[in-house]
């Protein structure tokens, strides 16, 4: 199997193009969105193309391949457009072996886990800032932000297969890897 994962798209109906451009060119199994979809928040700027109904008319389509959790912007009135779930706050997954505990990160993160066993994965979007650092008890993902990547990041996903897992830039550059 083959998983493909990003978050915050905020509504971006250009970036979110260029992530389905590259879910067509990766061809994954599902596609699994950390939240943060529709909408942009009060503390960013509105994403280049912001065009929230584009963006559930590109999505819908795709509803039998999606797996999502909510992010803080995400809310009841955006899944009465959605035909694919967006109000958990969290999916727990296994891949190789390993619990993965997918998340948003506004409610858990990098510095405010929940309980976890050592090789479990936590996986987040939240920060824009695509992320792989092993902790004492856990491990950190994050894939980053698909329309608004803040500290100098690529905007870009993650792909799980295998025994690897590899963030790339949308254009499908590798950025960075490692074994699962």
């Amino acid at each position: 199997m083959k998983l493909m994962i990003a978050s915050d798209l905020h509504g971006s109906a250009h970036w979110c193009r260029k992530l389905l451009d590259a879910y067509e060119r990766e061809q994954p199994d599902r596609l699994l969105l950390l939240g943060d979809i529709l909408y942009h928040g009060p503390r960013n700027d509105l994403p280049k193309a912001y065009d929230p109904k584009a963006v559930i008319a590109m999505l819908n389509p795709l509803a039998d391949r999606l797996l999502c959790v909510r992010g803080n912007c995400d809310c009841e009135v955006d899944q009465m457009v959605l035909d694919f779930p967006i109000l958990a706050d969290y999916a727990v997954l296994t891949w190789n072996g390993r619990l993965i505990y997918a998340t948003h990160g506004h409610l858990f993160g990098e510095n405010n886990p929940p309980k976890l066993q050592p090789k479990d994965i936590l996986l987040c979007g939240h920060t824009h800032v695509p992320r792989c650092k092993a902790h004492d008890g856990f491990t950190y993902w994050n894939p980053g932000s698909v329309s608004i990547p803040k500290e100098n990041s690529h905007r870009g996903y993650m792909l799980l297969e295998g025994d690897r897992a590899v963030w790339k830039e949308l254009d499908g550059d590798t950025v960075m890897e490692t074994k699962i």
